[in-house]
């Protein structure tokens, strides 16, 4: 297919880019052969949106044990308590409204928002306006886990610019869906799914369209891009698990490498991603073999 009627086409021959593609869909096809996912499938599903909704809400600044997500029914009492909650309705509806997202993208994102924040937010559901900011995307900061192999950078860590105007953010949002729509229409479908959420994923992150929560929804649209392009049909691969797994250091620096656009930052945003994705794999993978021992 020519990169004429596929702009992502080239990022899929950056170096590394390729393997990754190749790992995550061999990490992907393996979590979907195994034995549990022939029977309780639907219960994979539940668990990895709640695994993901957890770990989204941490990376938002709401780093909250598992167990405490899952006893909690009450989400009002204070800021930390809405962003868990707010991760929890968006992971809860995300799947439930693809038929929309291959048509009209950008209402799937205003809805998204509006769940976050609930409809007695008088922004709620609509882009920032001109002079109106975007919450910090990192407002604490996680650690890599043990288990997770994370490569040193003796570099200062990256400062991210600010949120870009509205009339910006207005027109790439547009740029974007014009993309996506064109994608769910069968042109350009040539570009792995990786590569595709990966940069729905970072031009989110990018522009911040919204006032807050603007994390969590574009990890949210993250795995509703892996449910259209089919990598992942039954959403069991909770990406956000693994993007807190390797901490927001690394986070943040693959996002620099996004915003800054070459060929080498590109190419590392999307690697950072696909890691991300075989970590939620494992994630399910764990969830799988816990139910098949009569765990869970």
């Amino acid at each position: 297919m020519s990169t004429g009627t596929d702009p992502l086409a080239p990022l899929a021959q950056l170096p590394g880019v390729p393997d990754a593609v190749a790992e995550v869909r061999k990490a992907v096809d393996r979590l979907y052969g195994h034995r549990v996912m022939r029977r309780r499938a639907a219960e994979v599903t539940s668990e990895s949106a709640l695994r993901g909704a957890r770990a989204s809400a941490a990376l938002a600044g709401a780093d909250w044990p598992l167990e405490e997500v899952r006893r909690r029914s009450d989400f009002s009492l204070d800021a930390e308590a809405r962003t868990v909650g707010a991760a929890l309705r968006i992971a809860a509806e995300a799947g439930q409204l693809l038929s929309i997202w291959r048509h009209s993208p950008l209402q799937v994102l205003a809805r998204l928002h509006l769940l976050a924040v609930g409809d007695g937010d008088p922004a709620a559901g609509r882009p920032r306006r001109a002079g109106e900011t975007a919450e910090e995307l990192f407002p604490l900061e996680l650690a890599p886990v043990e288990s997770v192999e994370v490569v040193a950078v003796d570099e200062p860590l990256p400062a991210l610019p600010p949120a870009p105007g509205a009339e910006e953010v207005a027109a790439r949002l547009d740029q974007l869906s014009r993309l996506l729509v064109a994608r769910a229409e069968g042109q350009g479908v040539g570009t792995p799914a990786l590569v595709v959420a990966s940069v729905v994923h970072g031009e989110l992150l990018a522009l911040r369209p919204f006032g807050s929560y603007n994390g969590v929804i574009a990890r949210a649209a993250q795995r509703i891009v892996m449910l259209a392009e089919g990598l992942d049909p039954k959403s069991v691969c909770p990406a956000e698990v693994g993007l807190a797994e390797l901490g927001t250091d690394a986070y943040r620096r693959a996002l620099a490498g996004y915003l800054a656009g070459t060929p080498e930052g590109m190419a590392a945003w999307i690697g950072h991603c696909g890691k991300a994705l075989r970590l939620g794999v494992r994630e399910s993978t764990a969830v799988c073999e816990a139910m098949q021992r009569g765990m869970v």
